[in-house]
C-alpha cells in the first residue's frame, strides 16, 4: 500500500551578494518545484555570502519546530566570499554524502570536469533536512528534479527521507 503524501515545510534561503527577489531565479525554481510537489514555503530569504549572517539564518530555520526541510542555493564554490558549507555544516549532526556525491555524478554528464568546484552538502540537524546546493539555476535544476524531490516524497520507494524524518528525530513510530 502507497503511504499518502506528506507535505513538508520548507525554508528556502539564497546565499548572494547580487540578487533580489527580482532576479533570484534559483530561488524562484527552488520554490516553484517545491510547491509543484505540494511542500510548503514557510520562509524565504536571500542573504548575503557572509558566515555570521548565514549562521544566523541556518541557526533560525534549524531551530523553528515548524520547519522540516532547509533548501539553500549559492555560495558553495571555491572563492573567499562561497562560505555556505562552512555555515551549514556546523549545524549538521549527520551528513549525508551521498547527496554530494550523487550530485557532482549527475552534474559532471552535464558539465564533465566542472563538477569539482561545487560543494553541494546535506546533512540533518537538529531534527531537520538541510541541502546545500549550488546558485545558478541549472545546478538547482539537477538537484531538485534528479535528487530531492523524490526523496522528500514518502512515496518514493525503496526508501526517503520523508519517511524517515520521525526516527530522525528520534520520535516514536
Amino acid at each position: 500500500m502507497t503511504p499518502e503524501f506528506v507535505a513538508l515545510n520548507t525554508a528556502v534561503l539564497t546565499v548572494s551578494d547580487t540578487r533580489t527577489p527580482e532576479t533570484d531565479r534559483s530561488g524562484d525554481l527552488i520554490v516553484e518545484r517545491l510547491e509543484q510537489a505540494g511542500h510548503r514555503i514557510v520562509q524565504r530569504k536571500i542573504q548575503l555570502d557572509e558566515l555570521a549572517a548565514l549562521s544566523s539564518d541556518f541557526r533560525e530555520f534549524v531551530h523553528d519546530p515548524d520547519i522540516d526541510l532547509i533548501v539553500s542555493t549559492g555560495g558553495t564554490g571555491l572563492t573567499k566570499r562561497d562560505v555556505t558549507p562552512e555555515a551549514a555544516q556546523t549545524f549538521f549532526d549527520k551528513q549525508i554524502p551521498g547527496f554530494g556525491e550523487l550530485f557532482r555524478m549527475l552534474s559532471y554528464e552535464e558539465i564533465d570536469s566542472s563538477t569539482i568546484e561545487s560543494r553541494a552538502c546535506a546533512g540533518v540537524a537538529n531534527g531537520t533536512l538541510m541541502f546545500v546546493l549550488p546558485g545558478s539555476p541549472g545546478a538547482c535544476r539537477t538537484a531538485m528534479d534528479k535528487i530531492i524531490i523524490k526523496q522528500i516524497d514518502i512515496r518514493t520507494r525503496p526508501c526517503n527521507l520523508t519517511e524517515l524524518l520521525p526516527r530522525i528525530r528520534g520520535e516514536s513510530r
